[in-house]
């Protein structure tokens, strides 16, 4: 175990320091770290591969309690936001996130992906049953979103907490995920359903009755 996996254990352990410590991260009621989090610690916490990109106006809300992990020849344009707070964002290799995207933890891409403008990838879920409480005071769950390798999410696309996109599969513009996608598919629709896949009998996409 890493120096560092072993205070991030010790501090988890510990309630009283572990509220100070996430006061030293980031300020009380914000979703995103401090700047010198952000300038000096990430660097040496968060892995970028060969030749990745993250292009100045990118909000990146990442912390170094979580993992963030960006792949070789991968790129994250203007305005996109990425957030591993509540769990762990890994971008495979030679990726692209489009402009105004925003990926919140737990979040998986595979290699070869093309993300377009202004989706939504949110593994965060608000707690709503306690109609006593506020909603942003409620405890938040979390599932992963997988997206497959040599995938294609359309634009304004949303996809939803614990989804699983296979590989090679499309998700059409504005489409809302909320069931896993095959791989080898298209999906279209709110809420989207399937409407293609490949055979490779006959090496055509086929519309799905």
């Amino acid at each position: 175990m890493s120096t560092f996996e072993s205070l991030k254990g010790r501090i988890k352990s510990n309630p009283g320091l572990k509220q100070f410590t996430h006061r030293l991260i980031m300020p009380k009621g914000q979703a995103r770290p401090r700047l010198w989090i952000r300038w000096i610690v990430n660097r040496f916490v968060h892995k970028r591969g060969k030749g990745a990109i993250v292009r100045r106006y990118t909000r990146l809300d990442v912390f170094p309690f979580n993992p963030f992990t960006l792949g070789a020849g991968s790129i994250i344009e203007d305005f996109a936001t990425v957030n591993n707070g509540m769990g762990a964002v890994h971008i495979g290799d030679r990726v692209q996130v489009g402009m105004g995207n925003v990926l919140i933890g737990p979040v998986t891409i595979g290699d070869n992906v093309i993300i377009a403008q202004n989706v939504v990838m949110s593994g965060l879920n608000h707690g709503y049953q306690d109609v006593d409480i506020p909603i942003g005071m409620q405890t938040c769950t979390t599932g992963e979103i997988y997206i497959g390798a040599d995938s294609w999410i359309g634009a304004n696309a949303v996809i939803t907490a614990g989804i699983k996109i296979g590989e090679h599969a499309v998700v059409a513009a504005g489409s809302v995920v909320t069931k896993n996608v095959p791989p080898f598919s298209i999906v279209a629709g709110n809420p989207a359903r399937l409407i293609k896949q490949y055979n490779p009998a006959t090496k055509l996409w086929e519309k799905v009755p």
